[in-house]
């Protein structure tokens, strides 16, 4: 397929109950703020289907707070994460998140990672507003209006609809979309659905993938029999990797293209030549490319840490911890829950290196518009 004629004409950058509602004053109100340190939590998966992004978030958040630790920290205070196993299941994040209140150590929350899981904890940390900056998730159902989460990314809306209308450039008009089997998923059919719709245009199949995987071989042996001249990925962590794989041996002349979360981490080194010509949206500029200045502090972060191996997902965690960084310097020494999210939230056109946040307008907050796509090629490495 042609690899870089998926990106020759596209411009580069533009369910679970709800947790149970705590009392703010039953917290202390600067609860992980100490007179040297400042704590920050998140709630990933670090053992789970998508330890890749909690490994991302621990390689690129850490970099960027080793880098702003070593030049003396946020007016004196050093920075300090710490990241707590979810495995991915929603219930875990929402007791991670409730004993970060109850022993009153974390001061602000980063990257919690999941569509599901920041939907089940939105509701208490807004209720003792907890500011969150860069959960991992483009969902465009939690975008709401929600006063103290501070989104970084581009949704995923934008980028099924980016996708899609560029598989419609290239006359690709027999589609298919493999979800994973939860809210995450299943949104971006709806996305995918729309985006279609609006051009005339069905799906020819759809298939979900439960999050472990179990059922690949009836998905893949649904996707053979429909054989779409493209499959949307609508998937993520070590489900991808296994569906890409089976669809390579399948449909080796398919076009196959995913959002941004689809492969993660080593997701492109595990499957190593099979990862060829796959196209996936970008909400972070090429890691690999030099060019752009956020990703050239990014690479000497990563490298001062001993972490040589470069990647999106970890390049977004160290754009987000920058970014809180960023509102913990404007709110000042003295700084409280209530002074780092008005100073996030008057972050205008700041300019990281060629990468602009701008919390412009009512909630909800979101950063960055940043949209690229790009076709990876057997190095794990995006072309071009």
């Amino acid at each position: 397929m042609q690899r870089r004629q998926f990106v020759s004409l596209v411009s580069s950058a533009v369910a679970i109950t709800a947790a149970p509602v705590l009392v703010r004053s039953a917290y202390a109100q600067e609860a992980g703020l100490s007179a040297k340190s400042i704590a920050i939590g998140c709630s990933a998966d670090v053992t789970g289907p998508l330890a890749a992004f909690g490994e991302d978030i621990r390689q690129g958040a850490g970099a960027a707070l080793a880098q702003i630790n070593g030049r003396g920290g946020i007016h004196g205070r050093t920075l300090q994460l710490n990241i707590m196993d979810d495995k991915y299941e929603p219930p875990r994040t929402v007791e991670n998140v409730k004993q970060m209140l109850s022993q009153g150590n974390t001061f602000a929350l980063l990257s919690c990672v999941g569509t599901a899981n920041n939907k089940a904890i939105l509701p208490m940390t807004e209720e003792v507003g907890m500011v969150h900056v860069g959960p991992v998730t483009g969902a465009s159902s939690l975008r709401k209006g929600a006063r103290s989460v501070f989104h970084v990314r581009a949704s995923y809306t934008a980028e099924v609809h980016r996708l899609i209308q560029r598989l419609l450039d290239m006359n690709l008009k027999s589609i298919g979309v493999v979800y994973l089997d939860n809210l995450y998923g299943r949104e971006m059919l709806e996305d995918a659905i729309h985006e279609l719709d609006k051009n005339g245009i069905s799906l020819v199949v759809q298939a979900a993938l439960a999050t472990d995987s179990s059922n690949l071989p009836a998905v893949l042996t649904q996707v053979t029999a429909a054989r779409p001249a493209a499959v949307l990925l609508a998937t993520a962590g070590s489900a991808s990797v296994g569906l890409v794989r089976g669809l390579k041996k399948n449909l080796p002349g398919t076009l196959m293209t995913g959002i941004s979360a689809t492969l993660m981490g080593d997701g492109p080194k595990q499957l190593g030549q099979l990862a060829s010509g796959i196209a996936l949206s970008l909400i972070v500029p090429n890691p690999f490319n030099t060019k752009t200045g956020v990703v050239r502090d990014y690479q000497a972060a990563m490298r001062a840490i001993q972490q040589p191996d470069f990647s999106p997902g970890s390049l977004d965690a160290y754009i987000n911890m920058r970014v809180l960084a960023e509102g913990l310097e404007r709110a000042g020494p003295a700084v409280t829950q209530d002074k780092l999210r008005s100073a996030l939230a008057g972050i205008r056109k700041w300019n990281l290196g060629d990468f602009v946040i701008d919390y412009s307008g009512p909630p909800p907050y979101v950063g960055s518009r940043f949209i690229d796509l790009g076709v990876l090629g057997s190095n794990g490495r995006f072309i071009g």
